[in-house]
């Protein structure tokens, strides 16, 4: 009897312990279920929907490699994204997408053309700041010139290339100008700041007022002098996604690659300054 009743107790105990063992089990399954949160940039989860189609970016002329370089970057990360770009001046770009032209995502390299795409309705959410930039006088290598201040840029018989007023890069070389208190006619004014660049890389100029990423980007093509009235002339570069962007996804998707680790790095090796 006592036999019996020790192998009743025995078996009630063993039961429990199961009982037990499988509600651990599927506690822990449950936990295992939950998404693990990806940060911006990183490899996206194995169950998540992978990104395919054409993202189109709109971005500043002086982001050119530095975004061609990423959108490489991104495509080899989402093989089904094919990454397409449209460079130009920000004025011109905001105007377009104001419009209606088909973009995914829009930098800018500055806020006053970021602002006419948010007052316009046409992004979605707010802008990011990802990037800042500053002024450099471009000339010939060697500086045959010998162009050493903003104030040099009056002598007579220089010709000088400058973006447009309305063009970011214009902008800050009329607040750079007005601080150092400078009266500048320049010879052309460019819609953006890759054309004012190429004035001087074909010799139709001594001397261009552009950023001092496109004068690293030219490598030896060009010399850069630096100036003391550029640090009251810094730009921001803003990025958001597009209201009406076709691939509202990837566009997305390219936005926090550019604030992730591949964009700061890109960024920063391209001389643009944190934001």
């Amino acid at each position: 009897m006592v036999r019996a009743r020790r192998t009743i107790a025995a078996t009630l105990l063993a039961g429990a312990m199961v009982t037990l063992a499988a509600c651990g089990s599927d506690d822990d399954e449950k936990k295992s279920d939950k998404a693990v949160p990806q940060a911006p940039g990183s490899t996206p989860a194995a169950d998540a929907k992978p990104l395919k189609g054409t993202v189109t970016v709109f971005a500043a002329a002086s982001l050119t490699e530095t975004f061609t370089a990423l959108g490489k970057q991104f495509e080899a990360a989402h093989p089904g994204v094919t990454v397409k770009f449209n460079y130009g001046g920000s004025s011109a770009l905001a105007a377009s997408i104001n419009q209606g032209a088909p973009a995914d995502v829009f930098a800018s390299a500055d806020e006053k053309n970021m602002k006419l795409v948010t007052d316009g309705k046409s992004a979605d959410g707010t802008p990011t700041a990802f990037a800042k930039n500053t002024l450099q006088i471009a000339v010939a290598p060697g500086n045959p010139k010998n162009i050493k201040s903003l104030a040099d840029l009056k002598r007579d018989g220089l010709k000088v290339a400058q973006c447009a007023p309305q063009v970011p890069c214009g902008a800050a070389a009329k607040t750079a100008l007005d601080a150092g208190g400078v009266k500048l006619t320049p010879s052309t004014l460019e819609q953006d700041v890759k054309a004012a660049l190429t004035k001087l890389t074909l010799g139709e100029v001594d001397a261009a007022l552009v950023y001092r990423t496109d004068v690293k980007a030219a490598g030896a093509k060009v010399v850069g002098v630096d100036f003391p009235e550029s640090a009251q002339a810094v730009n921001t570069y803003p990025i958001v996604p597009l209201a009406k962007a076709p691939n509202a996804d990837a566009a997305k998707a390219f936005v926090a690659f550019v604030l992730a680790e591949p964009g700061r790095t890109a960024l920063t090796a391209a001389g643009f300054q944190a934001p």
